[in-house]
């Protein structure tokens, strides 16, 4: 684990190898295909939405609607606006909140793990020149994702 991933340190230790998995068996699934088809994967994730941009966005979301149904409806609904922002800046200060661990279950990973992905799918397609040596793609991905799993 990275020192200061709030959001890994916070997540269950199945939930963290869980993803974990998926990214080696990512790179792993991706050695056997050809460059065109590592190339589509890595701008898929350029794409991803990370951790923090999805609390961001669910997070102004459900403010603002308890904003709007506040004015129209009933002042009841300016609770959720303010548990809403209450949850984001517990997230600011602790790296944790509600919601985090129900994203993470759904599988939304930290910038540093779509990253980890990334970098091993580009030292596998060669991006990075000296990296490996070795000429089957198998254990070169193995290579990239052990030199890049510092996550």
């Amino acid at each position: 684990m990275v020192k200061g991933d709030r959001v890994r340190a916070n997540t269950p230790r199945k939930i963290n190898e869980k993803i974990n998995r998926e990214i080696k068996d990512s790179v792993m699934y991706y050695a056997e295909r050809p460059d065109y088809e590592v190339a589509g994967r890595i701008e898929k994730l350029d794409k991803e939405w990370d951790i923090e941009r999805t609390l961001e966005t669910n997070a102004s979301i459900l403010a603002s609607l308890g904003v709007v149904l506040g004015f129209s409806r009933s002042k009841r609904w300016f609770l959720l606006s303010g548990i809403v922002t209450g949850f984001l800046l517990q997230h600011a200060i602790q790296g944790w909140c509600p919601p985090v661990s129900l994203f993470r279950r759904l599988g939304v990973r930290t910038r540093k793990e779509i990253d980890v992905e990334k970098y091993a799918l580009k030292s596998l397609r060669g991006d990075f020149d000296g990296v490996s040596s070795m000429d089957d793609r198998r254990d070169r991905a193995l290579e990239a994702f052990s030199s890049s799993t510092s996550i």
